[in-house]
């Protein structure tokens, strides 16, 4: 581990890795929760149209991205929410868009290619760029904030939508705002983790952690824990093995979910017996 920290594009990625391990099963425990897991993919694919533009304008790809990610997150929860068409085909529309979009304006961007895109959709730990570690500091902050300020709203609405109407909270403001916060999430672990594989790190950690416990805050807490564990694990596997991260990242964390799994049932298995007289 110290070897890593010996070279500075080693040190940036660390820091982003840890940022998206925070970030993204923090929001990712109230997707789960609302039953919106694949919501991260759609909009991950988006997010590609985004990174694409940028490279047409000639702008920052992560800001293109972070706006093409904000509208796409709010069509899908305005149709969802207004339209006839169904939550998952309206996700569909938004897998199938946004990878159309993306490969068609990185091949009219001046010497764009398909190739262009690899580092985004698998992540690369090369390319995190001091100005990329500020950016996603300041999204994973945002995020962050999001759920320790909405927390207890947004907790509500995963529940029962009808309690949260009853209760007279904004639902629809909440509804955008959990999509909105995935956006930038999706955003902040493009670098790390890659678009492709982004959804995996706001699902697993806390179907992870589900295994291990019952409260809802417990939950989330652990899962960001095995987050970190997962983004920082297998970005030091990826820089011995010379493979994008993403893939080991997904893989270390899919590993934690098979043991904690076994563990839950033993667990499970050895309370009734520990409460017994």
């Amino acid at each position: 581990m110290i070897e890593l920290l010996r070279f500075d594009f080693m040190q940036r990625a660390l820091i982003a890795a840890l940022l998206v391990g925070l970030a993204a099963p923090a929001i990712g425990t109230f997707m789960v929760q609302r039953r919106l897991a694949l919501l991260g993919d759609g909009i991950g694919h988006v997010a590609l149209t985004g990174v694409a533009l940028g490279f047409l304008t000639g702008t920052a790809p992560v800001l293109t991205a972070v706006v093409v990610s904000i509208l796409g997150a709010v069509a899908i929860e305005l149709v969802r929410e207004r339209g006839r068409t169904s939550g998952d085909v309206a996700l569909a529309l938004l897998f199938y868009g946004g990878i159309a979009g993306g490969v068609l304006l990185i091949s009219l961007a001046p010497g764009g290619s398909n190739a262009t895109l690899m580092s985004y959709l698998f992540g690369s730990i090369s390319s995190v760029a001091v100005e990329d570690v500020w950016v996603i500091g300041l999204l994973a902050v945002a995020v962050l904030g999001v759920v320790t300020v909405f927390g207890r709203e947004l907790y509500v609405l995963c529940q029962d939508e009808e309690v949260a109407k009853a209760s007279g909270l904004p639902v629809r403001f909440l509804s955008l705002l959990i999509a909105v916060t995935a956006a930038l999430t999706v955003v902040i672990a493009m670098r790390v983790v890659g678009l492709l594989l982004v959804s995996a790190l706001m699902v697993v950690p806390v179907a992870t952690s589900q295994q291990l416990t019952r409260g809802f805050v417990s939950t989330m807490f652990l899962s960001m824990l095995f987050g970190m564990i997962s983004t920082v694990g297998g970005l030091t596997s990826s820089f011995y093995v010379e493979v994008p991260p993403g893939a080991i990242i997904v893989i270390v964390a899919l590993t934690g979910f098979v043991l904690a799994l076994g563990l839950g049932r033993f667990v499970r298995r050895s309370r009734p017996q520990e409460s017994s007289p």
